[in-house]
């Protein structure tokens, strides 16, 4: 289990590095999942614990200084505790969010403790010191990396075994109310999402697509084809109205599209 919990641990940090740095969505547990299912030698479960993370933090954005549970270390421990105890992922909910939010909140001390170094920066910008500037950039992707790595690796290596013999311990009711709250998550996460998204205009396309899961037993992937189809046929004919119309002038204040719910 050694190796296991140190590729896990390398995973995470570079994880970590790209939710702060890189941005390039490799630290989202839609690709995490299949990366630690392919460590711990089960990529379908990994897969599927990595999709149902991923609905759970899908409307969980930071916002100023609003941050909601990391979702590096609860994608990862989620993901890790599904397959290494061989639970339900809707049961791996319920775990990695408690992990998710005692991460973020040592994140949070983190960055407080780093706040002095942009007194550092600012000092460094007055003397025109570039080389002091990037020397402390590189600080942060390598703190966090071993942060990141150390959260990642200790459950893994010390906790794997003990992890699955608390599971067998606890009672059904137990396991049955974790299974629940996992399922609600990702729910909340898509009603965040919505609260940001919906619009009135959109309230028909939401209508279909409730009948069509709740009436018409379609599965997600039907649902999701139909409604890619729908944007599509709406991209396209506003850009062939777009095209056709004529110049008509300046654009008027009254015309330009309503950006007033920040979408």
């Amino acid at each position: 289990m050694i190796m296991e919990a140190i590729l896990v641990g390398l995973w995470a940090g570079i994880a970590g590095i790209d939710q702060f740095v890189g941005l390039t969505h490799l630290h989202r547990p839609i690709v995490t999942g299949p990366i630690i299912g392919l460590i711990l030698g089960d990529l379908t479960l990994g897969l599927m614990a990595g999709a149902t993370l991923e609905l759970v933090w899908a409307g969980m954005v930071p916002l100023a200084g609003a941050q909601p549970p990391n979702v590096v270390i609860g994608g990862i421990i989620g993901t890790a505790f599904a397959i290494l105890t061989g639970q339900d992922p809707d049961v791996a909910v319920g775990i990695a969010v408690p992990f998710a939010v005692a991460a973020q909140a040592i994140i949070t001390l983190i960055f407080t403790a780093f706040s002095p170094v942009m007194h550092k920066m600012d000092d460094f910008a007055r003397d025109g010191d570039t080389k002091g500037i990037d020397r402390l950039n590189y600080i942060q992707p390598v703190l966090f990396f071993i942060f990141f790595f150390v959260i990642a690796f200790l459950p893994i290596y010390f906790g794997a075994e003990q992890a699955a013999n608390i599971v067998n311990m606890l009672p059904e009711w137990l396991i049955n109310g974790l299974s629940v709250a996992g399922g609600i998550m990702p729910a909340i996460g898509f009603a965040m999402l919505l609260n940001i998204m919906f619009k009135v205009s959109y309230a028909p396309f939401f209508a279909i697509g409730f009948v069509a899961v709740a009436y018409g037993g379609l599965p997600i992937l039907a649902v999701a084809i139909v409604g890619l189809s729908i944007a599509m046929y709406d991209y396209f004919m506003n850009d062939r109205l777009q095209t056709s119309a004529p110049s008509s002038g300046p654009v008027k204040e009254d015309d330009e599209e309503d950006y007033s719910d920040g979408i």
